[in-house]
């Protein structure tokens, strides 16, 4: 079966750029495909293949798909934030016109639970509580969305309307929608098995060494802050459409997803069913950023339905419906403390507080608040000492799992957040004080306190390299000048340091076609960042395969024998090395089935190019010439490979440490309070770049991103559980106008850790715009007296500190 996400790359030159005139040297020959290969080597600015099936409107995404004879469904939400489940009516929804089916919970009773992965203890040793949560709610409502029914129709409108037939009986309860509520005396308690709503009691450091570094310390910086939640709003909201072939017992569910081969195991356990018994299939994606990554009680529902009815059912979210039943992300409360000699040096780093994690645990909700912090939050600063204590706590709100970064960006915000706060306490600048502060290159490899160890980087140099690219220098002169235009204007340090997910193992499939295309199949998913250029780049540098004859195939997860999906910024380092491993492979295969092909020895044939050469003669074989011959049914002895089709599973790589600094630049209109970003600078080291034009494209999303948190996004309950910002007319997200230009620069110091030399970049630009652009607007506040304020710095909170409304925090 073809996926639906082959990615089928232009044929035409004309549309892609010109050679760069530092194209490797090792790319280049002096034929016909020397030009090719040095035009689409690693390095080079290919433009990404799929756009022009995008800009066009040609995409097929989750709701393009239409099965014959589908049936539509539609959820039933509850509109209490927490209550007891008395009674569910169904029976006018039934008899509605167009309505096959009504399901309930004890319709689904045969399916499994939604899982939280992590095996996080807490700090006494017992297991993180992990209450099961069943596809539909049974006894109890726990957040306003909660799915309780759902009802299929022969259309989507006769689906909506008999869904609005149906009855809840619920009896409310009271509800907390913070974690500083859900933890108090006398609280509502979410699970009984969860003692003042705490999931988890994590701790990691040494209590008495870090008790000890803040008693001997010359100076205690201490800062209160809340990193707000956001709602996710990917560009399609989540879909399925659902069908199953009572002959082989077998489900097929089409879905945006991180990863094909992961999510078949999800719903395999959740509809428990074996795995082969599952076929998942992904086609364009429209946005995830984390969220699409986890089985949703939907999916069970229409996988549920399609058996029972012996029919496909497709279901498609509205987007008021996906504020409630996405999941959100951030949402950490913390009191971050940072000890300094009195020369400003870092002694250590505390961090207590509370994550929320809303009514449900979500796959990997609890990491980011908890390993993630302690891997992140050192960033590229020399802190001997770091001590995390983090309460992850149950609420009645929509459940909080992984966002764009995951809990570093959360990480790196609160440490440069730190430092600003710290050099204006201590009256040390703030550049000196990170200055200090760097790992420097001869510390390197580096241990910090999180256990991980830097293997490459050069953070002074990315520093000073930013600092020049944004001319510091010449600041002051261009706050005098916005003054005296009516506006305050700031200058803000992002330095940041990411530790990657590690790069499970991944396949890596190479096949040959007759019409001499090759198809790249790896488990790794595109859901947006434009895996099939820079692969194919990969590809067509190490075999010499012309670059528009390269495919990839990823989201069919019966293609597939390994994958760990997108996510943490790893698929470069995961599928890139499997690219890498599968073309040595082709090549070793190669060379013996070309020994075979010109009659040589194996140990005399020379692979360059894309060509198989015997050694001190013109006579050879190109790599697409031998599939050709072995389609037309050339015989190839036995011993010797049968093809040059391979498919391998690659181990994987450890964690790798993108790390840059962001220099952002705000005004803000006195008048109005209205803030902008008007300048701003990145330098990044990714380690190797594999194709800068698309790096700059996840740069400036991630950046908009952290923007968009700064000043507008956050997610409001009202007292009582409900949602108010439950739409894009409550929730602001940032406009093209709200941006600036970004100069965006690279300062590449490749890894060892895989053979690419590449460190991950998708999550970078959040983790460097979310503390620049505060640290700016803070610092345009300075002359009244602001030490901090918590995000969304929006323009009515800052037309109150300007006009003395509010006190200076």
């Amino acid at each position: 079966m073809t996926s639906p996400d082959d990615a089928r790359l232009p044929g035409s030159r004309a549309t892609l750029p010109d050679a760069r005139p530092d194209a490797r040297p090792d790319a280049l020959t002096d034929g016909r495909a020397d030009w090719s290969t040095a035009r689409f080597a690693v390095g080079q600015p290919v433009p990404r293949t799929e756009d022009p099936v995008l800009v066009r409107g040609a995409g097929r995404y989750t709701d393009d798909i239409g099965l014959p004879g589908q049936a539509h469904a539609v959820m039933v939400r509850s509109p209490h934030p927490h209550g007891l489940v008395r009674g569910i009516d169904t029976a006018a929804a039934r008899a509605m016109p167009g309505v096959l089916a009504v399901y309930t919970a004890a319709d689904l009773a045969g399916c499994g639970t939604l899982k939280c992965v992590p095996p996080l203890k807490s700090h006494d040793g017992t297991a993180m509580v992990k209450p099961a949560r069943p596809p539909l709610a049974t006894d109890r409502v726990r957040f306003v969305g909660d799915p309780v029914a759902v009802v299929v129709a022969e259309t989507a409108v006769q689906a909506r309307d008999a869904a609005e037939a149906v009855t809840l009986d619920i009896a409310p309860l009271p509800a907390v929608t913070t974690t500083s509520a859900a933890i108090a005396e006398g609280a509502p308690v979410l699970y009984p098995e969860a003692p003042r709503n705490v999931a988890l009691d994590w701790r990691t450091g040494d209590s008495e060494k870090v008790a000890a570094a803040f008693a001997g310390a010359a100076h205690v910086v201490r800062l209160d802050l809340t990193v707000s939640r956001v709602v996710v709003a990917p560009l399609e909201p989540r879909a399925a459409v659902a069908a199953f072939d009572p002959e082989s017992g077998r489900f097929t569910l089409h879905l945006g997803c991180q990863g094909a081969f992961g999510m078949r195991g999800q719903i395999a356990d959740l509809m428990q069913v074996p795995v082969d018994r599952v076929h998942i299939l992904t086609g364009h994606v429209g946005g995830s950023f984390g969220m699409k990554s986890a089985a949703f009680p939907e999916y069970a529902c229409v996988l549920h339905a399609a058996r029972a009815l012996g029919r496909p059912v497709k279901w498609t979210e509205e987007r008021s419906a996906s504020f409630l039943s996405d999941t959100h992300g951030r949402d950490q409360e913390r009191t971050a403390e940072l000890a300094l000699d009195a020369r400003g040096r870092f002694l250590a780093l505390r961090l207590t507080g509370h994550a929320d994690m809303g009514a449900y645990l979500g796959l990997v909700a609890p990491l980011p608040p908890t390993v993630n912090a302690l891997k992140n939050v050192a960033s590229v600063y020399r802190t001997p000492l770091i001590e995390v204590r983090t309460l992850c706590v149950f609420t009645n709100t929509t459940p909080v799992a992984a966002y764009r970064g995951a809990g570093r960006p959360e990480g790196n915000y609160i440490m440069e957040r730190l430092i600003d706060v710290a050099a204006r306490q201590t009256g040390i600048d703030r550049l000196t004080l990170r200055r200090r502060n760097h790992v420097r290159p001869k510390d390197l490899p580096y241990v910090a306190a999180s256990q991980m160890t830097y293997d490459s980087g050069d953070f002074p140099a990315v520093f000073e390299r930013a600092l020049a690219a944004a001319d510091w220098a010449g600041f002051a002169a261009r706050r005098r000048a916005s003054r005296k235009a009516g506006r305050l204007r700031g200058i803000g340090i992002g330095s940041y340091l990411e530790v990657t997910a590690p790069a499970s193992p991944e396949m890596g499939g190479l096949t040959f076609a007759p019409d001499g295309t090759v198809t790249f199949t790896t488990g790794t998913l595109d859901y947006g960042q434009g895996h099939a250029t820079p692969f194919a780049q990969v590809i067509a540098e190490r075999l010499g395969i012309p670059f528009e004859r390269i495919r990839l195939r990823q989201g069919d997860s019966d293609a597939l024998i390994a994958g760990g999906g997108t996510g943490g910024s790893r698929s470069s380092a995961a599928s890139g090395t499997a690219a890498v491993e599968a073309c040595a492979r082709v090549i070793e295969q190669g060379r013996a089935i070309a020994a075979a092909m010109l009659e040589a020895g194996a140990a005399d044939i020379e692979f360059a190019h894309g060509r198989f050469t015997v050694a001190g003669t013109d006579l050879g074989i190109g790599l697409i010439e031998i599939a050709q011959r072995l389609s037309d049914g050339f015989q190839v002895p036995d011993g010797v490979p049968q093809t040059l089709d391979v498919a391998l599973v690659s181990p994987g790589a450890p964690s790798t440490f993108p790390n840059g600094c962001h220099v952002a630049e705000v005004e803000i209109d006195i008048d109005t309070g209205v803030p902008s970003v008007v300048r701003y600078v990145s330098v990044n080291d990714f380690g190797t770049v594999l194709n800068p034009m698309i790096v700059d494209g996840q740069i400036h999303g991630g950046v908009v991103q952290g923007i968009g948190q700064a000043f507008w996004e956050r997610v409001v309950y009202d007292a009582d559980g409900q949602l108010l910002t439950g739409s894009l007319a409550d929730y602001a997200l940032p406009h093209a106008a709200d941006v600036p230009a970004f100069d965006t620069a690279y300062h590449p110091v490749p890894t060892a850790s895989n053979p690419l030399g590449v460190k991950g970049c998708g999550e970078a630009g959040c983790a460097g715009a979310l503390v620049a652009v505060t640290n700016a607007t803070i610092d345009a506040l300075a002359e009244h007296g602001v030490r901090h304020v918590d995000m969304p710095l929006t323009s009515e909170t800052l037309w109150r500190i300007i006009h003395g409304a509010d006190a200076a925090a």
